[in-house]
């Protein structure tokens, strides 16, 4: 599967998704799936791995273009998100959201 279909499925099953991201490791929940300008990208909730911006303690939401996952796997365990501060601009044209 390509990764916006294992990340769609992701959502629907409220699964985790593990991958590297421009080769570093990240522990991921998505929430919103879509396109912005064409390119395809989701809004994830990040609460483990890497991060060159240091991650909170907890986690935080990142923005990531999805040509940009690699290793791409689903794991069933807890789903980590928390409110958003401000509407989501990643994505323009939705497919599918999940609270």
């Amino acid at each position: 599967m390509d990764a916006y279909a294992l990340v769609r499925r992701a959502m629907v099953e409220r699964k985790q998704v593990h991958a590297l991201v421009d080769g570093n490791p990240r522990r991921l929940c998505p929430h919103v799936l879509g396109r912005r300008d064409g390119e395809p990208r989701a809004l994830f909730f990040q609460f483990g791995g890497y991060s060159s911006r240091g991650l909170k303690p907890g986690g935080d939401w990142r923005c990531i273009p999805l040509h940009r996952l690699a290793q791409v796997t689903l794991h069933d365990s807890r789903w980590h998100t928390t409110p958003h501060s401000r509407p989501q601009r990643c994505v323009n044209e939705v497919d599918l959201a999940v609270d």
